[in-house]
């Protein structure tokens, strides 16, 4: 009976063009999703390059005039800029510190578009913390950007509920479902074997052009085929999710419009309301500090300890003596009195930036803690962490960045102080930045969760049409 039912309705939907239609319509917005975060990608990497190069090229001309300094020469210089000064290199030639792309960047944009990839730390450098913190861009915070898991979490729910939500009232509308319960067969049985060719055919289309996106962006299948069968197990399991609920609410017997009305209800509250809700329950139990006012107190900071640099000098002197040399006339440079005054605006800026980063990472775990509320939640956690663009890895890097900056600074203060010349042969020790992710992806649990939803609606659904049936409401009426 399954396989009768199956070729029926297959005949059925190829005539109605219905599988046509949203296979066109998936093909359209998962390669346009792909292509346009190819492009994402493809940007990020020319940008890292460009700088990369541009910063390789400036090396060469400061060996140069190494080279020409060490034989006599005078080079058309400011005393700021000679690269003999080991504060002359550690502020004009600093090294990329780059976030490059994930295998699966493409996937999803998550925060890659409102966060740096790349920065340039310097020795006097005390503004990492304003250039990784998120962009004022309404419009990009509005819009966000058409990728694969926008695709994916918001059309492919609406696809679904488009192609299910009249399964059986347009039989009862239409008048064929007496027909069809005078039949031997569960109609139960009946509109699940529908439901099951409809979520058959969709699930093959959509793997098979999420290949195609993959293969396209240039994906390492042999290197990561883990990360692409994860990605499509989870998809798999979301559309399972919309589908049972799409067989649940048709087992209520309503009309096609109700239906419609119900479903499109439902994608408004697990796709739209639920983290809209959770997002604005994040900002108002741990509010960020204002960054105007945050700006404000760390210019006051620098200029109240600008005043007493030669104070901190001393103290600092104090407290390491093997930098307690002097130039030849026994006084200390401007550059000795400003790192000194550095160190103590650095650790009063901690505080300042602790207590931002502070609100802001509690808000990331309370979505974390809550993410289970929605299915959309949970993909779209697990698709920003898959494609390495998840608030997660940009902390990471942050982290990664802070730390590489005082090995550049740990690496030029000691020849400030001791007041010796910068050297040719002093450039293959540059300390040198490889992010690492540090970001572990786990969607085993999140797959799980999805299959849960999917059986207790299922279960709902199932309960409905048999508490229905002992109330003695005939569905096809």
């Amino acid at each position: 009976m399954f396989l009768y039912n199956f070729k029926y309705e297959l005949k059925l939907l190829i005539r109605n063009k219905w599988i046509q239609v949203l296979s066109v319509i998936i093909i359209i917005n998962m390669l346009f999703a792909g292509y346009n975060g190819k492009q994402k990608v493809d940007k990020r990497n020319a940008d890292i390059e460009n700088i990369t190069n541009k910063v390789s090229q400036e090396d060469q001309l400061m060996l140069l005039q190494l080279d020409s300094i060490k034989q006599g020469h005078t080079v058309n210089l400011s005393k700021w800029r000679v690269p003999t000064s080991p504060m002359a290199v550690g502020n004009y030639h600093p090294r990329v510190a780059a976030m490059q792309p994930h295998d699966m960047a493409f996937v999803a944009i998550g925060q890659s578009d409102l966060f740096t990839h790349y920065t340039r730390p310097k020795v006097v450098d005390n503004s990492l913390t304003i250039k990784h913190t998120e962009m004022t861009s309404p419009v990009q915070l509005l819009f966000g950007s058409f990728d694969l898991a926008f695709v994916v979490i918001y059309l492919l729910p609406l696809i679904i509920i488009a192609f299910t939500y009249n399964i059986l009232s347009q039989e009862k509308e239409s008048g064929s479902l007496r027909l069809l319960a005078s039949q031997p067969l569960s109609i139960r049985n009946w509109v699940l074997q529908k439901v099951i060719l409809r979520f058959f055919w969709l699930v093959l289309i959509t793997i098979l052009v999420l290949t195609v996106v993959f293969v396209i962006n240039e994906f390492s299948f042999s290197e990561n085929l883990g990360a692409f069968v994860s990605c499509i197990i989870l998809v798999v399991a979301y559309m399972m999710f919309w589908f049972a609920l799409a067989f649940a609410i048709n087992l209520f017997g309503k009309s096609s419009a109700k239906n419609a009305m119900s479903l499109l209800g439902l994608w408004i509250v697990f796709v739209l309301l639920i983290p809209a809700i959770m997002g604005q329950l994040s900002s108002s139990f741990y509010p960020i500090p204002s960054r105007t006012k945050m700006l404000n107190e760390m210019r006051a900071l620098k200029a109240e300890t600008t005043k007493k640099q030669d104070k901190i000098l001393d103290n600092f002197l104090r407290d390491h003596p093997e930098y307690a040399s002097k130039d030849d006339q026994g006084k200390t440079s401007f550059w000795h009195r400003y790192m000194a005054s550095q160190r103590i605006i650095n650790d009063e800026l901690s505080l300042l930036q602790d207590k931002y980063d502070g609100q802001l990472r509690k808000q990331h775990e309370l979505i974390q803690q809550f993410q289970y509320t929605s299915p959309a939640i949970i993909v779209q956690q697990s698709l920003n962490a898959m494609a390495g663009t998840s608030s997660t890895n940009y902390e990471d890097y942050r982290n990664q960045v802070a730390s590489f900056a005082q090995q550049w600074q740990d690496f030029f203060i000691p020849l400030l102080y001791k007041n010796k010349e910068f050297t040719k042969e002093q450039y293959a020790d540059f300390p040198k930045f490889t992010y690492q992710s540090e970001a572990e992806v786990t969607i085993t649990t999140k797959i799980a969760v999805l299959v849960l939803f999917t059986l207790l609606i299922t279960m709902i659904g199932w309960g409905a049409f048999r508490l229905n049936a002992k109330k003695g409401l005939v569905i096809l009426s």
